[in-house]
Parts: structure tokens; C-alpha cells; sequence
């Protein structure tokens, strides 16, 4: 796509992008000159070689996720992409893996919010985008009610928290991509189900994870200066 920003001066954060859109999101930031660093349990070797820093990190574990920000030269743009899912209907799902997915798609947006915010307000600037999804704002046609209770309380903690920062110059927003072609994705849904949601999308087509992407960097950019507080759905038209 024929889209570029200049984040030349720019150092971001990319919770959850080693792989998917997350990966997607670091390699656009990167195209468009930013200094990025990305936090995964397992380091892309696509992304270093074009220059992103690698942070390992369990982000079950508080402390870990501390020591990833006490690693950084200053941060601009936190992007909240990391997610577990187990497709199971409620009755199979165990208060252990309820915690779980929680802990990862929710605990830890709440985690890197925190030590973001308190980077940012010294700089008096910053830009936070969390990935939500259309689960969260609807239902999932095959996660469990634990990914898409996690999905739909991204969303309050997002309009929450550009509520408390707008006045440092923050600004806190979410995106809600329906499926995307993502390892994830095809870890989820079998080839007759994705062809099957193919012709019910009004656009006939399942995003890519770039359709995800510019979306984000939009958000970044001072293009978005005014928006706060939104959720934006990149679904292809499916409401």
C-alpha cells in the first residue's frame, strides 16, 4: 500500500510482536524510520534483521514487564497487540485457564498502560493503542467467553485511561479487527470455516495483517492529534 508516516524520531513499544499483526505493526514503525522495540517470549528473526531490539518477557509475570520499560531510551508509542485463545465453550473452560487468558489479555494491557503512562507524562507526550477485537465488541463465533471478556474490557480500559491522560498530551485509543490471516487465525478456525466467513464480510475478503496495521500507525501519527478515547473497527463491514 502506498501509506507512509515519518516516525523518524519516534521510539515505540510493541507488546505481542513477534508474530501477526503485532509483527505487522513493527515492521511498518520500522519502514517508516521509528526505533522499535518489541516484547514476545520468542524473538523474530525477520524483525532483527531490520533493526527492532527484541525484549523477552512472560507477561504473566509483573516484574518482567517492568524490566522491559526500564530497558528503553524513552517511549512514545506503546501498541498493545499479545493474546492467548482457547476456543471452548464455557463448560470445558477451568477457572486455571480463565485466569490465564486473563492474565495475558488483560492484566497485562493494565500493566504496560501503567509503567507507559509514567514515562510519557515526564515527556508530556505519548500515543497508546491497544487491539481489542470484533469479539469484544460483539461475540466470537468460535473463541471462549474468557478471550472475548478479555477483548471487551480492553476496550473500557482504553476509554478509562484517555479519560485520565488527555490532559498530558496522551492520547489512548483501541482498534477491534475482525479475523485477520494471522498464525492465530489458522490455529483457530479449519479452511471450510474461514471460506465460509469469506463470503459472509461485505468486502468478500479476510484481512491482511497491513489492513491492521496503518490503522494503528494512523493512531500514531499527528494525523490522529484529535482523536482519543475511540474504538475504531477494522472489520471489512461486519456489524
Amino acid at each position: 500500500m502506498n501509506i507512509s508516516f515519518d516516525f523518524s524520531s519516534r521510539v515505540a513499544l510493541v507488546v505481542g510482536g513477534s508474530k501477526g499483526i503485532g509483527q505487522r505493526v513493527c515492521i511498518d514503525l520500522l519502514n517508516s524510520g521509528a526505533k522499535v522495540f518489541y516484547v514476545s517470549r520468542n524473538r523474530s528473526q525477520d524483525l532483527d534483521s531490520l533493526g527492532a531490539k527484541h525484549l523477552k518477557c512472560d507477561l504473566r509475570n509483573e516484574l518482567a514487564i517492568k524490566s522491559c520499560f526500564d530497558k528503553l531510551p524513552s517511549l512514545d508509542f506503546l501498541v498493545n497487540c499479545a493474546a492467548i485463545n482457547h476456543c471452548k465453550k464455557i463448560e470445558k473452560i477451568s477457572s486455571q485457564e480463565w485466569d490465564d487468558v486473563l492474565a495475558v489479555n488483560l492484566r497485562a494491557y493494565f500493566i504496560t498502560c501503567k509503567e507507559a503512562v509514567e514515562k510519557m507524562k515526564k515527556a508530556n507526550f505519548g500515543r497508546i493503542v491497544n487491539v481489542s477485537s470484533i469479539a469484544g465488541r460483539h461475540r466470537s463465533l468460535v473463541s471462549g467467553t474468557h478471550y472475548v471478556a478479555s477483548k471487551s474490557a480492553i476496550i473500557g480500559l482504553t476509554r478509562q485511561l484517555a479519560y485520565e491522560c488527555a490532559g498530558d498530551n496522551i492520547t489512548v485509543n483501541v482498534v477491534c479487527p475482525s479475523q485477520t490471516m494471522t498464525p492465530m487465525l489458522k490455529e483457530s478456525m479449519t479452511s471450510e470455516q474461514i471460506e465460509q466467513l469469506c463470503t459472509a464480510i461485505p468486502l468478500k475478503r479476510i484481512a491482511e495483517t497491513q489492513d491492521q496495521s496503518l490503522p494503528i500507525l494512523f493512531l500514531c501519527s499527528d494525523g490522529a492529534n484529535y482523536i482519543t478515547g475511540a474504538a475504531i473497527d477494522i472489520n471489512g463491514g461486519q456489524y
